[in-house]
């Protein structure tokens, strides 16, 4: 009979409000995190965490473990930070989670809270990189290139754009036949030219973030689980595919690469299977409204499976610099030289095949001396 008011309680709470939760093997929990920097009820809590996870001008405070009681969207919202520690395992593993509990019984509120953190997320990243450590984490010291200073032959850069473009005016028309809605890049060629710059600025120009993968880091499931986590208009890029160790490439049944023992079983659960990468590029669950962008300086040590369409929809080679890509390149450094005085450096400097070898030798004459002293 004690429990009954108890009971009864619980059961009116229950009735009467909502919560949502967000734990911290959630790339929403970071979001959350930032989202809390901007609201003023943030400066009247005392018991406060500090947070250097989070991008922000000055020291980011996030509330402390406990429940704090603030007002938005004209209603009571209690928010509690619940951290504990596993120390059942061999480590140490903390496990974080925010509860948002509202007064109410219709959802549209916390969809409204929902919106607005997700609105803030996007207003800060623009275009930023994402690591997978557990769950994604954006770099805090990158920093996009701009699209015009990555410098390709004649009409290569223009073709990709329209690519690019196209693909993602044609939502509806992909949706109409049925065909899912991403498509494959293959960026290729020597070390050096370009391939990581001119992912990062088409990813700038079309505003999407680079969801950077190392194969050799993650197995068939937690790829799966990653690749899964990314949001729609992202760029997924596959850095050096060539350099993927596959524990098992697609074998016939019952014909097993042999490798027995401890080895095989510790290299099958590092390493990530073609038919693995296959099914997150184009199976059941792949997700959607993606570019995959895929770098090599290998292309013939591919499997061709791999470069199927669909898979990879459009291939760019990235050769050696062309006489006209350096002149280019030098007239950006050196906005007042004329044409002549640069077709005249690179003459003098035709060692350098590559844009990057190309590049610091112009960064080596910008520290150094004028152009003009160079020629002379």
């Amino acid at each position: 009979m004690r429990a009954i008011p108890q009971k009864l309680w619980e059961w009116f709470v229950c009735q009467t409000t909502m919560m949502i939760t967000v734990k911290d093997d959630d790339a929403a929990f970071v979001w959350v995190k930032e989202w809390f920097l901007e609201q003023g009820f943030l400066q009247r809590i005392r018991r406060v965490d500090l947070d250097t996870t989070l991008r922000n001008d000055d020291i980011a405070l996030i509330p402390a473990p406990g429940r704090h009681l603030f007002w938005h969207m004209g209603r009571p919202f209690v928010v509690e930070f619940y951290r504990s520690q596993d120390t059942t395992g061999r480590s140490l593993r903390r496990s974080e989670s925010l509860t948002f509990w509202t007064i109410g019984r219709s959802r549209k509120f916390l969809k409204r809270l929902v919106n607005e953190v997700v609105g803030s997320h996007e207003r800060k990243i623009g275009s930023s990189l994402f690591v997978h450590n557990e769950y994604w984490t954006r770099s805090l010291g990158y920093s996009p290139r701009r699209l015009e200073s990555v410098i390709l032959k004649p009409g290569e850069k223009d073709h990709l754009i329209q690519d690019v473009e196209m693909f993602k005016s044609s939502k509806k028309r992909y949706s109409e036949l049925g065909v899912p809605y991403h498509r494959g890049y293959l960026f290729y060629g020597p070390p050096g030219t370009g391939k990581t710059s001119l992912v990062s600025a088409v990813a700038a120009r079309f505003g999407m973030s680079i969801y950077t993968v190392n194969l050799n880091e993650f197995n068939d499931r937690t790829l799966a689980n990653a690749i899964h986590d990314v949001p729609p208009k992202s760029v997924i890029l596959f850095e050096d595919i060539d350099c993927m160790n596959t524990p098992k490439s697609r074998v016939p049944h019952g014909e097993w690469i042999e490798r027995k023992g401890e080895d095989a079983l510790t290299h099958d659960r590092l390493g990530v299977t073609l038919s693995g990468l296959l099914n997150v590029l184009d199976g059941f669950s792949a997700p959607e409204d993606v570019l995959f962008v895929m770098t090599t300086n290998r292309i013939g040590a591919l499997d061709p499976a791999l470069l199927r369409p669909g898979r990879i929809d459009y291939r760019l080679l990235l050769g050696e610099a062309s006489e006209q890509q350096k002149i280019e390149l030098y007239q950006r450094f050196f906005p007042t030289a004329s044409e002549s005085e640069a077709k005249s450096f690179v003459r003098m400097h035709g060692s350098a095949t590559t844009m990057a070898e190309f590049q610091g030798l112009l960064l080596g004459s910008e520290q150094g001396c004028p152009a003009e002293e160079l020629l002379a």
